[in-house]
């Protein structure tokens, strides 16, 4: 056996001796001091633990010094009694505390009694049946979150491991300070029953045994009863606080002085609050302000300094996180970042920065805001979150918008000046830079403040810079929709139809289609500015015909059909008649009899000269109808306008080209020419 087991085990034993075994009096100073000694050794301790855990033998310690005080009691309890004696430790605490006022010091000694039995002993005994509850009742979520965390990789076998022996040992401990917590409450009670037999036995004994007058026994054993209660109450106290803090510290990061620090005191400006609060009394209250003034003063520095140290702090940390992002652009690894391409990005030049800064009135973001919600009632499409950065390589006025890392449009903004565009009869009086429009090309001028009354009064339309950018913006989403739409977003959309909609989504997916192949539909619809918010009404469509063909694009076109009211509301101007371009029946002949099969589905094959007159007939129409100022709106037979729109896409890809399927037999149809071969 080991010198340090044979000492525990021996000091165990003495104590057990000591309940029976009369102890000198100047062992028991020695004793006494000792316990002072080992309660403020363990109040220290637990203050300056960071986990439970670090000190989890102080529920054996709880007993043992439990156990030592009990048996210091019964020591100087017997003395008392036996000999009107206990010691200088003990007659030291009783004659300080009572000052010469026995009725002053016994008043002092039951309020520490009531505090240590009421307050310090029943709160911890509460907080640590509670933590003992909580934490066995978590213990099942604790292992299976290891478990998945195991499952998914993130931990090891080792890790795991020792993950389940700290939660096995955090409800041992716990469990054991539920139990611990008991004995410090019954060693209260046993102090308070000491009390009074030290006192009521103390005055029989000292008056029948040892002939004391009444008053000089009142006075003997009231001081030593104090003292004895002092001296063993005082260390219970100590350990109370302990087991307290050691049970309710459980969110800590660090020790009680750490805690404290950081926490207590992380808000500077709060002590001058304070600090105006206490010199408020000092000068309209009777306090007076010499007691207050030093207090506030001593607030107001504390606030001082305690700023300057976040701000101190706040700049290293700013210099830790460049330096930690220059070792991360220095690494291996950080070209995989790299990799990454945003959905959409707005570059502009320095010049337009205005645009952006909030702080200078500029509302681009609040704009895009307003864009996306825009694009998402009238296209049914969630536009990714657009990233706006500026670009030093741009002309100060240019600006750029890119899909996927390619550049799809530009344009350029003069700040502080308006775009004005003509209603067709220009005005001379209307002076500007000479400019396009950049979302739909049309010739237009910057004017300045001053001309912008003259334009608006001659019919010019006038718009600001911000919304200049908005629009072309808005158009470029419109027009690029079905490259936004891929296959994560689809599922997206899958997701939030399954909310409403379980048994329509159940059906269709994965039994029926893929969700590739609903992407593509959902694609060829918005590259043909088809509106996909009613996805109820396209996945009834796919459901009712994926199971009889997966070519998805027959499979588009039968939910254009599903579309029609859509489809007519969005081409019908009002109640007027709807004016189109008729496909003849010689070219709807042509493209029928033009149309092959392949393994991949049905295509197009038409030979070059016979590709070029039909795009010189039709773009001859469609001129036509542009003179008229008419939107030009091609109408053919629902088996071949799949087709015709094959062969115009490239050319004519702004242009609706609607089958009969398509508009509802309501709307009125007039024809203002005729493709024919």
């Amino acid at each position: 056996m080991k010198p340090r087991d044979l000492f525990v085990l021996v000091g165990v034993i003495g104590i057990v001796l000591m309940m029976v075994v009369p102890v000198n009096v100047h062992l028991m100073d020695l004793l006494l001091i000792v316990n002072i000694s080992a309660a403020l050794m363990i109040l220290l301790m637990s203050m300056n633990t960071k986990d439970a855990l670090e000190f989890s033998i102080f529920p054996t310690i709880l007993l043992i010094t439990t156990l030592f005080r009990l048996a210091l009691n019964i020591s100087t309890t017997r003395n008392i009694l036996a000999h009107a004696e206990a010691g200088k430790v003990v007659e030291t605490f009783g004659s300080f505390v009572a000052g010469g006022q026995l009725a002053v010091g016994f008043i002092v000694f039951l309020i520490l009694v009531v505090v240590q039995f009421i307050v310090i002993t029943k709160g911890s005994e509460r907080v640590a049946e509670v933590a003992a509850r909580f934490t066995l009742d978590a213990m099942p979520g604790k292992q299976m979150s290891i478990d998945a965390d195991l499952n998914s990789g993130l931990i090891n076998d080792k890790e795991a491991r020792e993950r389940r022996s700290k939660i096995q040992k955090e409800a041992d401990f716990y469990g054991a300070m539920d139990g611990a917590t008991k004995f410090v409450k019954g060693d209260a009670i046993a102090g308070i029953v000491i009390l009074f037999i030290n006192l009521i036995g103390g005055f029989v004994i000292g008056m029948a045994i040892h002939d004391m007058p009444f008053t000089e026994a009142v006075s003997r054993y009231s001081i030593l009863t104090i003292g004895d209660g002092l001296v063993s109450q005082i260390p219970a106290l100590l350990i109370s606080v302990a087991s307290g803090m050691i049970v309710t510290r459980a969110a800590s990061e660090g020790n009680l002085a750490e805690d404290l620090t950081k926490q207590l005191f992380s808000y500077p400006k709060l002590l001058y609050i304070v600090a105006g609060t206490i010199g408020f009394l000092g000068v309209f209250t009777p306090i007076g302000v010499v007691t207050t003034f030093p207090i506030a003063g001593l607030l107001v520095y504390g606030g001082y300094k305690m700023q300057k140290n976040l701000n101190l702090k706040q700049i290293e940390e700013e210099q830790r996180e460049e330096e930690q992002e220059i070792e991360e652009v220095r690494s291996p690894e950080s070209v995989i970042n790299l990799l990454q391409v945003d959905p959409i990005e707005f570059e502009f030049g320095y010049g337009l920065i205005p645009l952006a800064d909030t702080q200078q009135g500029g509302d681009l973001l609040d704009r895009i805001i307003m864009i996306r919600r825009q694009v998402a009632l009238e296209m049914g499409l969630v536009v990714p979150v657009i990233r706006i950065r500026d670009n030093i390589q741009l002309k100060p006025i240019e600006y750029i918008i890119k899909i996927k890392g390619n550049m799809v449009a530009r344009g350029e903004l003069l700040l502080n000046h308006y775009l004005a565009m003509s209603p067709g009869i220009d005005d001379d009086s209307v002076m500007g830079i000479e400019t396009k429009e950049p979302a739909f090309g049309l010739p237009a001028l910057w004017i300045d403040e001053a001309t912008k009354s003259i334009a608006e009064l001659s019919g010019y339309t006038v718009v600001d810079p911000p919304s200049v950018v908005a629009t072309h913006l808005t158009e470029v989403l419109k027009q690029h929709a079905h490259e936004l739409i891929g296959r994560q977003e689809t599922k997206a959309l899958i997701e939030n139809l399954k909310e409403s909609y379980p048994a329509i989504v159940e059906e269709l997916i994965p039994g029926v289609l893929g969700v590739g192949e609903i992407q593509k539909v959902l694609s060829k619809l918005l590259k043909e500015k088809v509106s996909i918010r009613d996805l109820v009404t396209i996945f009834e469509s796919l459901a009712d015909y994926g199971s009889y063909t997966k070519d998805t694009d027959i499979l588009t076109e039968y939910v254009r059909q599903a579309l029609s009211r859509q489809i007519t509301h969005q081409y019908a101007a009002g109640p007027e008649a709807m004016k189109v371009i008729t496909v003849g029946p010689q070219l709807e002949k042509k493209i029928a009899e033009s149309v092959q099969q392949s393994d991949q589905g049905s295509y197009l094959a038409l030979d070059p000269m016979s590709s070029q007159m039909i795009y010189q007939k039709v773009n001859e129409q469609i001129q036509k109808l542009l003179q008229l100022g008419q939107q030009p709106i091609i109408l053919t037979s629902p088996t071949i306008r799949m087709y015709l729109r094959q062969l115009l896409d490239r050319t004519m890809q702004d242009v609706p080209i609607l089958s009969y399927s398509e508009l509802e037999p309501s709307v009125e149809i007039q024809s203002v020419g005729v493709v024919n071969l």
